[in-house]
C-alpha cells in the first residue's frame, strides 16, 4: 500500500505534541495567576456597604480605638461587628439628621441588623482565632493595613495560605510589644529580629515547626 503521508509529518506531529503541552502548560500558569490576582480576590476593591462608614475618618480624625467597635478582637475567634447601639452612642448627637445616617437610624428604630458586607472572608476549613494573634503580639495593621488611612474598607491581602505560612515560619519578624498591637503607625525597628525572638519567649509561643502543623489552621 502507498504511503499517504510523507516522512516530514512525523515531525510535525512530535512539534504539535510538543506545542500542546507547552500550551496547556502555559494555560495552567495563568489561570493560577488569574485565580491570586487583585481581580479575583478582590484585594484592593472596597466593597459596597449599607452605610459608607469611613474608618479613616473615625480612626485618625476622630481617633477612636479599633477595640470601641471591635470589642470581642481581644478576648474571642472573631473581632465583632459594632451593634447599631454603639453607632447611636455618637449619632444620637453627632448628624442626627444627615441622610447618609437614614439606614443607621432606621436600623436603631426597628431593631434590625444592618446587613453590612464582610470584607474578610475565609472559607470553611480554615480556623483562625483573632484573640490569639492579638495576645501574641500580632497587631491590626499586619493583616489589615493601614486601615486609619482607608475612606472605604478594603481588603489589604487575599490571606493566601502561602502569605500564612511566611509568618508562621518566622512571627519574629511580625510580633511587637502588646502596647502597640492597636497602633497603627508602628513599624518594625532595625532590631526586628533580635526583639522578636525576646518577644516570642516572653509570649510563649510554640516553635515554627508546630505553628505551621495543618492542625493549627485546619481542625
Amino acid at each position: 500500500m502507498a504511503q499517504l503521508f510523507p516522512r516530514s509529518f512525523n515531525n510535525l506531529s512530535h512539534a504539535s505534541i510538543y506545542v500542546a503541552l507547552v500550551l496547556a502548560a502555559i494555560s495552567i500558569w495563568l489561570a493560577v495567576e488569574l485565580a491570586k490576582s487583585d481581580y479575583v480576590t478582590g484585594v484592593g476593591t472596597p466593597l459596597e456597604q449599607p452605610v459608607q462608614f469611613s474608618h479613616k475618618h473615625h480612626v485618625s480624625d476622630d481617633g477612636i480605638d479599633c477595640r470601641y467597635c471591635h470589642s470581642t478582637v481581644e478576648k474571642t475567634d472573631f473581632a465583632g461587628i459594632p451593634s447599631t447601639e454603639t453607632c447611636m452612642t455618637c449619632h444620637s448627637d453627632l448628624w442626627q439628621t444627615s441622610p447618609i445616617l437614614e439606614p443607621v437610624r432606621t436600623s436603631y428604630q426597628t431593631n434590625t441588623s444592618i446587613q453590612w458586607q464582610r470584607v474578610y472572608r475565609l472559607p470553611d476549613f480554615v480556623f483562625f482565632n483573632h484573640s490569639i494573634h492579638i495576645n501574641k503580639g500580632i497587631g491590626c495593621s499586619t493583616c489589615h493595613g493601614r486601615v486609619d488611612q482607608m475612606p472605604l474598607v478594603y481588603q489589604f491581602t487575599a490571606l493566601r495560605m502561602d502569605w500564612c505560612l511566611d509568618c508562621h515560619r518566622a512571627p519574629q519578624t511580625s510580633i511587637r510589644p502588646r502596647s502597640e498591637i492597636f497602633n497603627m503607625e508602628w513599624t518594625p525597628g532595625a532590631d526586628q529580629t533580635r526583639r522578636g525572638n525576646e518577644l516570642m519567649r516572653d509570649y510563649g509561643i510554640a516553635p515554627a515547626d508546630r505553628l505551621t502543623d495543618c492542625y493549627t489552621c485546619h481542625r
